[in-house]
């Protein structure tokens, strides 16, 4: 088995939290050395919400400890974002920043791009990966309800798959509540995501409100993807996919919102009977850090709104416009024409 292992300043910083540090060179290698260590060993991306977990943890006063962290971001392919007619796949080891630069993403997954923008400061979006923020399970992650509406599948590799074909499973299935997560990091690998890129009379568009100073959490945020058909003066949705959060345990599909809109004109009246549907489906919540169940209800209108009206310009002109509005300072917007019409 080959592997590269070293002891860095960090270990020597946090012994209370692990003991070794791996980089393997493969998947099967860091499937080997979960396997060794039997539970008691985790992979690790970016590293920015565990670094909060043991922070958080060590405040409370429990801790926690592994006996090794194992780093997948030197696997080869892992920091790349690769993408044809048919499929985008995104590498374990991708960061935000990579998701904001990448012209792929920017003209045929526009949502993502939107979302990743938005994500902590300049900092962390540097260092923190997508799979990472999908991981982490939280039901208002920018990135992920953009891959929810972008209908991404998540590539898993696990011991006893170990040598068989890759296992491709919808996101949606990785989410069991708020911050749990499908996959054990102890034993599983999310290896990588996929997702169909847009196409002609297609698009996406996120949107999100969030306290206007600093780097902020969300409050709310959506993101939706759809398809329009031809239309000279009036744009009817073919097809729609939109996600929203936090408004449940973990990133709604807002199913019955998609179903009524699908073969509708879109207007000011289809507009308010979506509304109306989207607002009987969710079930925001009061946090104490953020917002109110109330102020969060009033958002949600806005935010249909919003991300459909872009979308649907975007569908319609075949003209990208790039959103990098960054933590509330002044909006900078980027025009990219897709050139799949």
């Amino acid at each position: 088995m080959s592997f590269v292992y070293f002891v860095d300043d960090l270990i020597q910083q946090m012994p209370q939290f692990f003991d070794d540090y791996f980089l393997p060179a493969t998947f099967d290698d860091a499937l080997e050395l979960l396997a060794r260590y039997a539970g008691n060993a985790r992979v690790i991306a970016g590293g920015t919400d565990l670094l909060l977990d043991f922070q958080n943890e060590h405040i409370a006063g429990a801790p926690p400890h592994y006996a090794a962290l194992i780093d997948v971001t030197r696997i080869a392919g892992a920091n790349e974002i690769r993408g044809n007619d048919n499929w985008i796949v995104i590498g374990c080891g991708v960061t935000h920043s990579q998701i904001v630069a990448s012209a792929l993403i920017q003209t045929r997954a526009t949502a993502l791009a939107e979302a990743c923008a938005v994500i902590g400061g300049p900092q962390v979006r540097n260092v923190a990966t997508l799979i990472g923020n999908v991981a982490h399970a939280l039901p208002a992650a920018d990135g992920t309800l953009a891959l929810m509406a972008l209908d991404a599948e998540a590539q898993v590799k696990s011991q006893k798959l170990k040598g068989k074909s890759d296992k491709w499973i919808p996101l949606a299935s990785l989410f069991k509540g708020p911050g749990e997560c499908a996959i054990d990091a102890t034993r599983e690998i999310i290896c990588a995501l996929r997702f169909h890129p847009t196409g002609a009379r297609e698009a996406s568009a996120f949107a999100r409100v969030m306290r206007p100073q600093g780097i902020a959490l969300p409050i709310m945020g959506m993101a939706c993807k759809l398809k329009v058909k031809r239309q000279k003066s009036k744009a009817e949705i073919q097809d729609v996919a939109i996600c929203a959060g936090p408004v449940a345990p973990v990133p709604m599909r807002a199913r019955e919102t998609e179903e009524f809109l699908r073969g509708k004109i879109f207007s000011e009246e289809t507009l308010t009977r979506a509304t109306e549907i989207l607002l009987r489906e969710a079930a925001p919540r009061t946090s104490a850090h953020r917002a109110t169940k109330e102020y969060r209800v009033e958002l949600l209108p806005m935010l249909l709104r919003e991300t459909l009206t872009r979308a649907i310009e975007r569908a319609r002109l075949g003209d990208i416009t790039v959103d990098l509005r960054n933590n509330g300072y002044p909006r900078n917007t980027r025009k990219i024409t897709n050139q799949k019409k």
